[in-house]
């Protein structure tokens, strides 16, 4: 069962050591330098198969995923402000949160997938790193609609330039121009580590989640029902697109996970500067106090015995 895969024993060590409020944390230079390894092996292991294929190929599933992003935050937004009952700004900040993919959520299910030898298409990365922008440009839009307030060119800045956002198109050109046996020399660190990397990421996860249980007591119910709802829906949208758009049941169960998935890294940070009056801990409590956990603890096997089945049933 995915609950006894070591990695997520790593986060469940550590959602238990910060909710016994022990002393136990990552040091802030070590949970940069796992951040960055991670985000560049993904990065990497996305621009050895990108090489492998003509571009044009890859434009209508690059076209989809921008229309997915833009499109999710627009149909979570009435739900956290009419039945949600929250705050224009607020409700705005998180339906862009699960426009928008987390590169944890995505991390771990390549390595339930590789550990149980399940395929998929490996530019998944090139589509993650695409699903980024559009649910920032489309939580803007939500909260302040074409106002000439927001600070275009901070947001801009903050939107390409971030960190996750140049990791992993770093790590996609380095892929793409060295290609496999220019990364030989690189493999020990970025590939063969990788797993033992992505469990020490998971153990401050854990952490930082916990961190979060405080707010969602607070504010009630919405959060965590919204948490728990907005990725199962999502996840059938986007296992209907790779379907759709010719994946294997593999690439389609990884674009439902991305679908279902929630930032909490490059939204929080494109929000602050655009949309300061919104509550941070609000979105941050719901992807990370919520749909995180869920997500690698449940979603990720679920969601590819959706693809698997949507495969079959179209196969007949």
């Amino acid at each position: 069962m995915i609950a006894l895969d070591p990695i997520l024993l790593f986060f469940l060590f550590g959602l238990a050591a910060g909710l016994l409020r022990s002393e136990l944390r990552l040091p802030p230079a070590v949970y940069e330098l796992v951040s960055m390894v991670l985000l560049l092996a993904i990065g990497m292991k996305g621009g050895v198969e990108l090489a492998r294929q003509p571009f044009l190929v890859l434009v209508p599933q690059m076209l989809a995923v921008v229309a997915l992003g833009f499109a999710l935050p627009f149909a979570a937004y009435p739900l956290l402000k009419g039945p949600g009952r929250l705050p224009r700004a607020d409700a705005a900040a998180i339906a862009a949160h699960y426009g928008s993919v987390s590169v944890g959520t995505y991390a771990v299910a390549a390595a339930y997938f590789a550990s149980r030898e399940i395929p998929f298409e490996e530019h998944m990365p090139l589509l993650l790193a695409l699903m980024e922008v559009p649910a920032i440009l489309a939580g803007i839009l939500l909260a302040r609609g074409f106002s000439r307030d927001v600070e275009l060119r901070a947001m801009l800045h903050e939107v390409f330039l971030g960190k996750g956002i140049v990791l992993l198109a770093g790590g996609l050109a380095i892929g793409w121009i060295a290609g496999d046996a220019g990364l030989a020399g690189v493999k020990p660190l970025f590939f063969d580590l990788f797993k033992g990397i992505l469990a020490l990421f998971l153990l401050e996860m854990g952490l930082i989640t916990s961190t979060q249980f405080a707010s969602l007591r607070r504010h009630g119910v919405v959060l965590v029902l919204f948490g728990l709802a907005m990725p199962l829906a999502s996840a059938l949208v986007g296992t209907a697109m790779g379907v759709a758009l010719g994946l294997s049941p593999g690439g389609t169960a990884m674009l439902a996970i991305l679908a279902a998935s929630a930032s909490y890294i490059a939204v929080p940070a494109a929000m602050r500067i655009s949309v300061p009056e919104a509550n941070p801990t609000l979105s941050l409590a719901a992807s990370l106090g919520v749909t995180f956990p869920f997500n690698v603890l449940v979603g990720i096997p679920l969601y590819h015995a959706l693809a698997v089945r949507a495969h079959a049933l179209l196969g007949g």
